[in-house]
């Protein structure tokens, strides 16, 4: 008993515990080493930790840039059925690329085919931003811009903070953008 006393205290536990009949002792089970770096290590490889499980902001302009060269290459209709596989060259993790008309009318969608050519003009956020409207009007505007709005996510399911990079390229709007932590 003197052993497991000594024991107990040199893990840092005590070894009494309380119970309706006293004081008793305690009773655990040693474990290796081993086992305790292995399960740890375990934990430390399942949980998502690492920042290569999101897209970047660089990663989201790189992403439209590359698919603005293929769509002046291979034709939009082409790009669009790229763009809409989720499986294909313009998705990746979280990020995913998505063509408007300056109509506002879903060209392609690389997360929810059921956003295909529809218009989503008057789509507000879950803040009552108009933001779609808002992107045609900035694409009127600019070369290329960012735009924060929410949306949901479609890999963790859940409304979240976006920043939406987007460039028109002749009479389409392309964009791709990351969801802000």
């Amino acid at each position: 008993m003197e052993r497991r006393v000594a024991l107990a205290r040199r893990l840092g536990a005590s070894p009494w515990r309380a119970s309706p009949k006293g004081v008793s002792m305690l009773t655990f089970t040693v474990v290796p080493r081993r086992a305790i770096a292995g399960a740890m290590l375990s934990l430390c490889v399942a949980l998502p930790a690492s920042a290569d499980e999101f897209a970047t902001k660089p990663e989201a302009e790189a992403m439209v840039k590359k698919t603005i060269v293929f769509m002046k290459a291979n034709g939009k209709d082409k790009t669009y059925s790229e763009i809409n596989r989720k499986d294909g060259p313009f998705t990746d993790r979280d990020l995913y690329m998505v063509a408007y008309g300056f109509d506002g009318v879903v060209r392609a969608h690389g997360a929810n085919p059921k956003m295909l050519n529809k218009n989503l003009m008057e789509l507000k956020d879950i803040d009552g931003k108009a933001f779609v409207k808002e992107r045609v009007e900035m694409a009127k505007k600019n070369p290329s811009f960012w735009q924060e709005y929410k949306f949901t996510n479609p890999v963790s399911g859940k409304i979240e903070p976006k920043a939406m990079y987007c460039q028109p390229s002749e009479d389409v709007i392309i964009c791709g953008g990351v969801y802000l932590r």
